[in-house]
């Protein structure tokens, strides 16, 4: 029977398939794992990227390569250093009345979102200049 390990996981199914065609472009048998869980109960990080454990180092070469390529094509429109990457960030609650309401139902009162964030210069921005977003297309 074919054992399959977590090679990365995902908050976003788009990402995630998208990495998946990827692999399996490169011959790497994977699937996603968790892919249908409703969004609402759906915890960040759930969709996982499982591969045959025989391709395991070969799928992390290309992921690494990918991921290269990836960070490569992105530049801060401030400093235009290429030390940028998409960061999940937590923001607290806007009111009292949130928290006093996330304590009550135990969530967390945190709301997540992402930004590109450059690491040189400290600029965030939330969307790429429309240049940047062609050079990533296939």
């Amino acid at each position: 029977m074919p054992v399959f390990v977590v090679l990365r996981s995902f908050d976003n199914y788009i990402p995630a398939n998208l990495m998946l065609q990827r692999l399996e472009a490169e011959h790497i048998r994977a699937y996603l794992q968790d892919e249908h869980t409703p969004i609402l109960t759906n915890p960040v990080g759930s969709i996982r990227l499982m591969v045959h454990e025989a391709q395991v180092g070969r799928a992390l070469d290309l992921l690494d390569r990918f991921d290269q390529t990836y960070r490569q094509s992105l530049t801060c429109p401030k400093c235009s250093s290429t030390n940028v990457h998409y960061v999940t960030q937590g923001e607290p609650p806007k009111s009292l009345l949130t928290l006093i309401f996330s304590w009550i139902s135990g969530k967390q009162p945190i709301s997540l979102h992402q930004v590109y964030h450059c690491f040189d210069c400290r600029f965030e921005f939330e969307d790429l200049p429309n240049k940047q977003e062609e050079q990533l297309l296939p």
